[in-house]
């Protein structure tokens, strides 16, 4: 998947300022240096430092010697001035287009007032960090075991000092087994954090909101407690979505960065059990590749792949109903749909019951949680137990190849399975195909995620619905998976509730590219 364009700018050298900073934004400081706040950076106009970020070919300096370089406000993590009078500035550095690494500038402040320089740093850190809460008080949760491994080093070489440049106040466990982060999101004080940082793939971020949903105050904690992803697994689907990236340190800075974002989250009912979901459940071929492949976990992502190309040829079709209360059914109402969803201004504070509920054509509300402290919101669907309601759409596959249902859009880097999903539109998007299709029209199918033609492939069904379920039928055994997580070969039922959650993320939005075409799209 694409880099951040933005992360990649950092301490760019430059020979003239990107905007005339204004005369109030400049800190003069001896020996001719100063630091001048602009629209998007800060330019330092120190030669002396300048002169070692010039380009090199062969391991020798090019081109004239530059007076200044530019750091981008996003890339700011802290300043202060130290009671030794040092004005201390903390920045991500990017040593490649995949890492960035904590370094700060330090400068003396000769004659020049403390008390000025402080009133520079706060317009500083107010410009660099809009909206972003500054000084998190995070709870981290490192799985050792995650994906491939190197979530220790990760988090030890890349993550910490970056959180620790920025002033955040950091409680960290290293996690032993499955299902401890359950109880200890569980048991959390929500008063003493802000956020939840699971340095793992996406089963730890998994734990954490079922943790937290499993309260008497589910529904505050889930408000009150973000969760962010540091991507240390094989897919890192919330990384890829809500930080634009699924490497660690990158990772790292959107978290700094990022904002309270409300997230939708789906409750699954199997049995007679309730558990959320915030990614997808699948079943069929995705649902093999991810579970049937636990033993290539040291491939890291790369063992979708694998899983695929083992499967694929096999023509294997999963017999099942699906039922769905069915809101946008036509892709093209679905792009228009979503254009309305990426204008929306309000899309960092879009919750049911805030500021009115999202209505959709059928006339019905997205579900009502009109409670704030309580538990989990009641089921408006019933369970899986229950009879299925008169409105839904019932078909039945004989030949199904593959469900998929997703909150989110990438799956895993390069798997942008559900390009028209969104973080709170209250509905999720279905998508499956039959089975016994070609081995060629299979592998142009799945090549045609990559593309970004996947949406648009005729073979491939998508759907927006606010609730459905699946009943397999003439077959004893199988995956499925929530979450990428195992649960019984058994029906299950699935209803979405709007903004339940909060997480952190860049923009507000998901950072993948929307189905093709959506900007045209008669909204």
């Amino acid at each position: 998947m694409a880099e951040p364009h933005a992360v990649g700018a950092a301490a760019t050298v430059t020979t003239v300022p990107p905007a005339p900073p204004d005369a109030d934004n400049v800190l003069v400081l001896p020996r001719s240096v100063s630091i001048a706040i602009t629209t998007d950076s800060i330019v330092v106009k120190d030669k002396t430092r300048a002169k070692h970020l010039r380009k090199k070919l062969c391991g020798i300096a090019v081109g004239s010697i530059p007076s200044d370089f530019s750091i981008p406000l996003y890339n700011v993590l802290w300043a202060d001035v130290s009671e030794a009078g040092i004005l201390v500035l903390d920045y991500a550095n990017p040593v490649s287009k995949k890492h960035v690494h904590a370094a700060k500038l330090e400068y003396g402040l000769g004659e020049l007032s403390p008390d000025v320089a402080r009133a520079w740093i706060d317009t500083l850190l107010k410009q660099a960090y809009g909206t972003a809460q500054r000084g998190k008080r995070a709870k981290v949760l490192v799985n050792p075991h995650a994906g491939p491994g190197g979530a220790v080093k990760a988090w030890e070489h890349e993550v910490k000092p970056l959180f620790d440049a920025a002033r955040m106040s950091l409680d960290v466990v290293r996690t032993k087994h499955s299902g401890e982060a359950v109880d200890i999101c569980e048991k959390l004080d929500i008063a003493a954090y802000d956020v939840i940082i699971p340095c793992s793939g996406d089963g730890l971020p998994y734990e954490c909101i079922n943790g937290l949903g499993k309260r008497p105050d589910a529904r505050k904690a889930l408000r009150q407690v973000a969760v962010a992803h540091i991507p240390c697994g094989s897919g890192n689907a919330m990384s890829c979505n809500l930080n634009g990236t699924h490497r660690a340190s990158l990772a790292a800075l959107a978290i700094v960065k990022g904002v309270r974002t409300p997230l939708d989250l789906m409750s699954v009912t199997q049995g007679n059990t309730r558990t959320l979901s915030f990614l997808s459940q699948s079943v069929g071929i995705i649902a093999e590749c991810d579970l049937g492949t636990e033993n290539l976990r040291w491939m890291g992502a790369a063992r979708f792949n694998v899983g695929i190309a083992q499967r694929i040829f096999s023509k294997k079709v999963y017999p099942c109903d699906i039922s769905a209360k069915v809101e946008i059914p036509e892709k093209v109402d679905i792009k228009a749909h979503y254009k309305r969803d990426r204008t929306e201004a309000d899309h960092n504070t879009r919750r049911e019951k805030d500021g009115g509920m999202e209505t959709w054509s059928t006339g019905e509300t997205a579900s009502s949680e009109t409670d704030f402290g309580e538990g989990l919101p009641p089921l408006r669907f019933g369970t899986v137990n229950d009879k299925i309601p008169d409105d839904w759409e019932t078909t039945s596959h004989d030949k199904l190849g593959n469900l998929y249902c997703g909150n989110m859009a990438w799956m895993a880097p390069d798997v942008n399975f559900f390009p028209a999903a969104c973080p709170n539109d209250g509905l999720m998007d279905l998508v499956f195909n039959d089975g016994d299709i070609s081995a060629i029209k299979y592998l142009d199918l799945f090549t045609s995620i990559e593309s970004g033609h996947l949406f648009d492939n005729p073979h491939v069904t998508y759907r927006k619905v606010a609730a459905y379920r699946l009943t397999p039928r003439n077959q004893e055994d199988g995956f499925i998976s929530i979450d990428g997580e195992h649960v019984p070969f058994e029906p299950f039922q699935v209803e979405i509730h709007q903004g339940l959650g909060t997480v952190l993320s860049k923009s507000g939005k998901y950072e993948a590219a929307g189905p093709l075409g959506w900007e045209k799209a008669s909204a």
